[in-house]
């Protein structure tokens, strides 16, 4: 199981050693999750504090875009050069323009669903994705409890993309600690985002904990 750390969870008066911590501690990805103020009642980080972490950090960015307006927001974080950005497709009218706009920026392009998006919504789009990330709570806040139901959609999503064919990974957010790892890897779960279980515990045990 890969681990991408949110950074949503983290002490922002000390970004820098957070970030090199939360890398030197085991962390797979660092996941930016950036909310706009209007798909999700929060507002988080901008391009410019994107930019700081990803000058310290020793591993590859996950952006997660919460947004209207996707394209405005990718066209703002791609010189960053981040390995996925994610877009909500609740919120997209033209998805596969969109994937092939990030994947003409030589990143990996990825769909976001929200815990009552089913998945068959995007089995026209898996051919063109590298990863499909599903919210285990509501987008906007961290903190929040896991939604048990996203373990069947997983195991949903994972036929979809076996009957596919496609390569696309399954990230799942929101809730996840060690008392879920196991289902979702059991789920066909391959990389996990992790905010409050990381940041409130020791780094390094909670990241292992999470590596099944």
């Amino acid at each position: 199981m890969l681990v991408a750390p949110s950074m949503l969870s983290c002490d922002f008066g000390k970004l820098e050693q957070e970030t090199i911590d939360i890398c030197e501690a085991g962390a797979d990805k660092i996941h930016i999750d950036v909310m706009d103020g209007h798909f999700v009642p929060n507002l988080t980080f901008g391009p410019v504090v994107v930019e700081s972490i990803n000058k310290v950090s020793t591993k590859p960015l996950d952006i997660h875009l919460m947004v209207e307006n996707n394209t405005f927001f990718v066209e703002l974080f791609a010189h960053l050069k981040p390995e996925y950005i994610s877009f909500h497709i609740e919120e997209e009218k033209h998805p596969h323009r969109l994937l092939q706009k990030i994947r003409d920026y030589d990143i990996k392009p990825a769909i976001v669903l929200n815990p009552s998006t089913p998945p068959e919504s995007v089995e026209y789009l898996l051919d063109n994705l590298d990863m499909i990330l599903l919210m285990s709570v509501n987008p906007g806040f961290g903190g929040q409890k896991f939604i048990p139901s996203v373990i069947e959609k997983a195991k949903r999503l994972k036929e979809l993309l076996l009957k596919k064919g496609s390569k696309a990974i399954i990230e799942v957010d929101g809730g996840v600690n060690d008392k879920n790892i196991h289902d979702l890897k059991d789920a066909g779960v391959d990389m996990v985002v992790a905010g409050s279980y990381v940041f409130k515990n020791d780094y390094k045990k909670a990241i292992k904990s999470l590596k099944v």
